[in-house]
C-alpha cells in the first residue's frame, strides 16, 4: 500500500492561528513568566539579604555568579539534549528542578549552603527559553511566526518585571524568603496543565521518532481537516544532522553569523545581569529607599516588556538587523545615562526604562533570530548555544559590577564602563547583516533591502 507523505510544517504554515495553537503559546508564556521571575530574584532578594546577613554588597557576588553558572551549563547541554529527546521532555523536568530548588533558596540558612542552591536551581532554569523559543516557533505558521516567538517569550521579560514589584511589597511585609517561595511553589502548580496539555514539536517528532499515532493526535487539533490514516507518513522539508549538534552552528556557511549571533547575546547579557543584579543596590546607595532600588530594577524589565511589544511587528517588515541595531545603540545612550550625579527620580525611572527598551527588547529579538535561522535539528541546540555564551557574559557582569563597586569606583563610572559592552553589541548587529545575507530574516525584509 502506498504511503500518503504529509509535510508537517506546511501544515502549520498553512494554516490560521486557533485555540488549541494559542492554549500551547499561554502555557509556554505561563512559565516563561515564572522562568524570568525567578531568573531575576537574585537581584531583588539582595540588597534585604546584605541587610539581614550583615554582609558587604561585593560578597554576594559568588552567589550571583554561581546561580549565572548553572544558567551556563542549563543552556548550552539542554538545548542540546532537548534538540536529541524532545522540547516537551526537557522543559516539565526542567520546571520540576528550578521550582524545588527555588523553594529550597528560601529555606537557606547559610551563605555556602545559598550558593550551592542557587547553582542548581540555575541549571534548571537554564533549560527553559531555549526549549520554549524553540517550541512555540514550531507551532506558529510562518507568516507570524517571529511576532509570536517575541511576543510569547516576553513572558521571561514580564516576569522579571512582576518579579520586582512583587518582591517590592513582599519583603517589607514579609522577608526575602517569601520571594523564593512564592517562585517556587507556582511553577509546580503549572506543572499539572503542562503534562496534560503541553505537546512535543511536530517536527521533531517527524524528524526524531516518526510516532505517527502521535503526530496525528496533535495536528488534527491545528487542522481538523487533515486526512490521517495507517498509511500516511509524516516529514519535515530537512535532514538529520549526525555527530555533534553544536559543531553544526558552524557549518555550511554559518560561521559567521553564528559567531556574530554569539557576540551579541555576550555583550548583551552582560549588561542584562550587571543591571538586574546590581542596580537595586546602587540605587539604594545613591540615597533612596530599598523599595525604589527594587522599583527601578523592575522599570528596566517593564521597558523591555512594552519595548519587545512595539518592535514585535517592526521584524517582519524591516528585518531582524535594523531593529537590533536600534535597539542595541538606545541601550549605549541610556545605561550610559543612569550613574550621573544629581539624577533626579523621574530623570532615574527614564533612563531605566530605556535602558530595559534596549537591553530585553533585543533579547527576544535575537532569541527569535536564532529560532528561524537554524533548522528544526539545531533550534534549540543554536538557541541554548547563543544564550549559553551570553550566560557567560552574564557570569562576568556581576562579577565585573562588584570588582568596580568593591574598588569604590563612582557611580557614573560604572555606568560608563557597562556603555562599552552596548556599543560591541550595537557593531556586532551591524555586521550581522552581511553575515547572513538574508538567511533567517523574514521575506518581506529581504525583498525591502533588495
Amino acid at each position: 500500500m502506498a504511503k500518503t507523505e504529509v509535510n508537517v510544517s506546511a501544515v502549520i504554515d498553512a494554516g490560521s492561528l486557533n485555540r488549541y495553537q494559542i492554549g500551547v503559546f499561554f502555557l509556554c508564556g505561563l512559565f516563561l513568566i515564572m522562568d524570568g521571575f525567578d531568573v531575576q530574584s537574585m537581584g531583588y532578594v539582595a540588597p534585604a539579604l546584605i541587610t539581614d546577613w550583615k554582609i558587604a554588597r561585593e560578597a554576594l557576588t559568588p552567589i550571583f555568579m554561581s546561580g549565572l553558572v548553572g544558567l551556563f551549563i542549563g543552556s548550552m547541554v539542554f538545548g542540546m539534549v532537548g534538540d536529541r529527546i524532545g522540547r516537551r521532555r526537557v522543559l516539565l523536568g526542567a520546571t520540576v528542578a528550578f521550582s524545588a530548588f527555588t523553594l529550597a533558596s528560601g529555606l537557606a540558612t547559610s551563605f555556602n549552603g545559598l550558593l550551592v542552591i542557587r547553582f542548581f536551581a540555575g541549571l534548571g532554569l537554564g533549560a527553559i527559553l531555549p526549549n520554549a523559543t524553540a517550541l512555540i516557533g514550531e507551532f506558529s505558521p510562518k507568516r507570524i511566526r517571529i511576532a509570536t516567538m517575541m511576543i510569547v517569550t516576553n513572558g521571561f521579560t514580564v516576569g522579571a518585571a512582576l518579579g520586582g514589584f512583587l518582591a517590592a511589597w513582599l519583603i517589607p511585609q514579609y522577608g526575602w524568603r517569601a520571594v523564593w517561595y512564592v517562585g517556587g511553589l507556582v511553577p509546580l502548580v503549572l506543572l499539572v496543565p503542562m503534562y496534560l496539555w503541553l505537546p512535543e514539536s511536530l517536527q521533531f517528532l517527524a524528524l526524531r521518532r516518526n510516532d505517527t499515532r502521535e503526530i496525528g493526535k496533535w495536528l488534527k487539533r491545528i487542522d481538523p481537516a487533515a486526512q490521517i490514516d495507517a498509511t500516511t507518513r509524516f516529514v519535515v522539508p530537512e535532514t538529520r544532522a549526525p555527530g555533534v549538534p553544536i559543531a553544526h552552528l558552524f557549518a555550511e556557511g554559518r560561521a559567521a553569523a553564528t559567531s556574530l549571533i554569539w557576540v551579541a547575546n555576550f555583550m548583551n547579557i552582560v549588561n542584562a545581569y550587571f543591571v538586574a543584579s546590581w542596580l537595586p543596590t546602587v540605587v539604594r546607595d545613591m540615597g533612596y529607599s530599598t523599595s525604589i532600588g527594587v522599583m527601578a530594577g523592575a522599570t528596566v524589565q517593564a521597558g523591555g516588556v512594552i519595548g519587545t511589544l512595539a518592535i514585535a511587528g517592526l521584524v517582519a517588515r524591516v528585518g531582524f538587523v535594523p531593529v537590533l541595531v536600534a535597539c542595541f545603540a538606545v541601550e549605549t545612550v541610556a545605561i550610559a545615562l543612569i550613574g550621573q550625579p544629581g539624577l533626579s527620580l523621574v530623570l532615574l525611572f527614564t533612563v531605566s526604562f530605556l535602558t530595559g527598551w534596549g537591553i530585553f527588547g533585543g533579547q527576544p529579538t535575537l532569541n527569535s533570530l536564532s529560532a528561524t535561522y537554524y533548522p528544526t535539528d539545531l533550534r534549540s541546540t543554536g538557541i541554548g548555544a547563543a544564550l549559553g555564551v551570553g550566560r557567560c557574559g552574564a557570569i562576568i557582569g556581576p562579577g565585573i559590577g562588584g570588582a568596580m563597586l568593591g574598588a569604590q569606583w563612582s557611580n557614573e563610572s560604572v555606568f560608563y564602563a557597562a556603555a562599552v559592552p552596548a556599543a560591541i553589541a550595537t557593531l556586532s548587529a551591524v555586521l550581522l547583516a552581511k553575515a547572513m545575507d538574508g538567511a533567517g530574516e523574514p521575506k518581506a525584509a529581504v525583498l525591502a533591502r533588495h
